[in-house]
């Protein structure tokens, strides 16, 4: 007798959270949404997060509020992400660069990637340009790769963090180039941008949506772009491909993330309210204006697609040694 008790009390305890879990996703939202933007405010993450998530607070009719929780290269801010309540009311802003941690770092600060967070979609693509102090003469990738292999050493460049894209395309560039530049890592690209600007370092493999204004206003020379197509923002800076480097193709993205175990209610509301705005003609001119292309590729599709980044950067990984000791 005792035990048919206990089995209907747990039963019934199972009913109750499982009807909880129901209502949640039924009220969702009813209070403000947190975004973990695991960089410092001012980067290629805030200019698509913010805006978004502007947008997404009149949608949705609660605030969508970006905390900004910088530092590893994105691994401090994804750590304390994995963390928080499975509830709706937390997502994490993920990018390529959390593809990347998986291989380079030997341990990370949270399970990973695909374990601790539920796919959701893609913000925006943005390809990455070489861009230049204006100090140095180099009009070229050309330029650039014959002064470096003459002074192996002497050029630095700079990156939003170890294990981001901004790093890893420059490993990649000194594999295809056999060139010998010495990275100089930063707590995000707002960070690194003053120092660019300032001559402090000598180049960026920089994501467009930063580097991209300031190469227009001649603050900064912009040599080629990382995509296998020209840049409707700078169209007159040449694909690497163009400049002598053949499959030399890579882009940063931006995503949203839910954290694991997020009712799947939820995480198809917040997919469904995204893709609307990405159609939106504001959030359309404000990407383009970054040299951003839309996103918003189904939950599914982008879970897949966010392995085939852990696997290709993986390779490149290997190939250029790089390793990070955490």
């Amino acid at each position: 007798m005792s035990n048919r008790i206990v089995a209907r009390g747990l039963a019934a305890v199972v009913l109750a959270v499982a009807a909880i879990g129901v209502a949640s996703a039924q009220g969702w939202p009813n209070r403000p949404i947190k975004w973990i933007n695991p960089f410092p405010a001012g980067g290629g993450t805030d200019a698509f997060a913010r805006p978004m998530a502007t947008k997404l607070s009149l949608a949705l009719g609660q605030n969508v509020l970006i905390e900004n929780l910088g530092g590893a290269g994105g691994t401090l801010g994804a750590a304390t992400a994995s963390k928080a309540p499975a509830d709706g009311y937390t997502f994490f802003v993920g990018a390529v660069h959390h593809t990347i941690a998986e291989t380079l770092y030997t341990k990370l600060p949270y399970a990973g990637l695909e374990k601790d967070f539920e796919p959701i979609t893609v913000l925006a693509f943005v390809p990455n340009v070489i861009s230049l102090h204006p100090k140095h003469d180099f009009k070229t990738v050309a330029d650039l790769v014959k002064y470096a292999k003459a002074n192996p050493g002497k050029l630095n460049f700079g990156s939003a963090g170890n294990g981001t894209t901004h790093h890893m395309v420059g490993e990649l560039f000194k594999l295809k180039t056999g060139t010998n530049l010495v990275h100089v890592p930063y707590k995000g690209a707002g960070p690194l941008m003053p120092d660019l600007l300032g001559g402090v370092v000598d180049l960026a493999f920089d994501g467009m949506s930063t580097s991209g204004p300031q190469i227009k206003a001649g603050k900064l020379r912009g040599l080629a772009v990382t995509s296998a197509n020209r840049n409707a923002l700078l169209p007159d800076v040449p694909t690497m491909g163009e400049s002598g480097i053949p499959d030399f193709k890579v882009t940063t993205w931006y995503a949203i993330f839910a954290i694991k175990g997020t009712p799947k209610d939820i995480q198809q509301k917040m997919y469904e309210a995204i893709v609307k705005q990405l159609s939106d003609p504001d959030i359309k001119n404000i990407w383009a204006q970054q040299g951003g292309e839309a996103g918003g590729m189904p939950p599914a599709e982008f879970g897949k697609f966010v392995r085939s980044e852990i696997e290709s950067w993986g390779k490149v990984v290997k190939e250029s040694g790089a390793k990070i000791d955490n």
